[in-house]
């Protein structure tokens, strides 16, 4: 199934939530750069799809994480995102994408079970507890980011962990934007006997997802809240 009604409906909604986004990137950027190094930099995903390729907005993410990654915010990239809407996944795109970027394959973390930005949230964080990495990030653009700031307070409550945001600060990666055009298989991403989560789910369970109502707190990775953020 095409993402375009994802899609198009995506930029419906930030059109209409104009102003609904982080108001100081930079003032983040500071933050974290003093903070620095972070164990792992978690990117949430976007549809890819056959016709289309990777989105403008996605391809912005990207761009962002990569960017973060070459000035040494993270050792490792947790890219988060299932086939959610097409037959691709969208962690193993985005992985195929940074490393047609010169990002090490091996630097690279898959978490394919994120269906929603709270998913990527959560589940990334338990990629990265998973495989001992700690000290955690999450790279988005500034309208995301705003959108989980509520996800990053209850993950303080349920786990004691503290999971910094960093938003897309633009003019900083305007020319590598400019400048990226990588060539990647995206077959590679292909997701057999895929079932859009149109067809599974109904409007209002997959509504129910996007506010973390689905997120299994009581089987999540208990890592140790004195090790977690900093």
């Amino acid at each position: 199934m095409s993402a375009r009604p994802f899609l198009h409906s995506t930029a419906l909604l930030i059109l209409l939530l104009t102003g609904c986004t982080v108001s100081n990137p930079a003032k983040y950027y500071s933050r974290a750069e003093a903070k620095k190094p972070y164990d792992a930099l978690i990117v949430p995903g976007m549809p890819y799809t056959d016709d289309g390729g990777v989105h403008i907005g996605l391809k912005a993410r990207l761009v962002w994480a990569v960017h973060l990654y070459r000035k040494g915010f993270a050792d490792r990239l947790i890219m988060s995102g299932a086939a959610v809407y097409t037959p691709y996944s969208e962690a193993r795109i985005m992985r195929e994408y940074a490393v047609a970027m010169g990002v090490p394959r091996e630097h690279i973390i898959l978490d394919e079970m994120a269906e929603h930005s709270t998913e990527n949230m959560y589940f990334g964080y338990q990629m990265a507890c998973a495989a001992g990495l700690k000290n955690v990030a999450l790279a988005s653009d500034a309208f995301q980011v705003k959108m989980l700031k509520p996800m990053q307070r209850r993950m303080t409550r349920e786990l004691g962990v503290n999971i910094d945001l960093l938003p897309l600060v633009r003019d900083s990666v305007s020319d590598l934007f400019a400048a990226t055009n990588p060539v990647f298989d995206p077959k590679v991403a292909l997701v057999p006997d895929f079932v859009s989560i149109v067809e599974r789910e109904s409007f209002w369970r997959r509504l129910r997802g996007t506010l973390g109502r689905h997120i299994p707190w009581e089987d999540a990775e208990q890592c140790s809240p004195a090790q977690a953020g900093r």
